[in-house]
């Protein structure tokens, strides 16, 4: 009877996990869903600047996503990378925006800057928060540049 009981618990168990992987968005058809091309959505999402401080650039990221209510959750000036998360809310619901930074050298003179932004699981794919994020990483890069606190 004992064991009944232990196989029973354990059926219960994994049909449980196998229910919640089944819920899980496949990433392939998300990407596969979007109405814009890949192209036009990198184009939307990175940068140039005419520096070679990776450093400084990757801290001005960090200042502009705080300065946008972000709270950083990574940062790793190794990797060249910054993720913050924030909270909307939809009615009832707080959905977590999460906003994932990639800094990295372009050329001699120059680095490369790409923001990837999410709305819980799905994709920002809109130019409206991009254009926010750079215009204000624009703003702290020269105001870091010039040495104005």
């Amino acid at each position: 009877m004992m064991l009944y009981k232990k196989v029973t618990a354990l059926s219960i168990l994994l049909f449980g996990f196998l229910l919640l992987n089944g819920c899980q968005e496949n990433s392939r058809d998300q990407v596969l869903l979007t109405k814009e091309s890949q192209l036009d959505i990198r184009s939307i999402q990175t940068r140039a600047f005419d520096t070679l401080d990776r450093e400084a650039t990757l801290r001005s990221v960090m200042s502009t996503l705080q300065d946008l209510s972000f709270v950083i959750e990574k940062a790793d000036f190794v990797l060249g990378s910054v993720t913050g998360t924030k909270f909307f809310k939809d009615g009832a619901v707080h959905v977590p925006i999460k906003m994932t930074v990639i800094v990295r050298k372009r050329n001699k003179n120059q680095v490369l800057v790409r923001a990837n932004a999410q709305y819980g699981i799905s994709a920002i794919e809109e130019a409206a928060p991009y254009l926010d994020f750079f215009t204000n990483l624009e703003k702290s890069l020269f105001l870091t540049a010039h040495k104005v606190d």
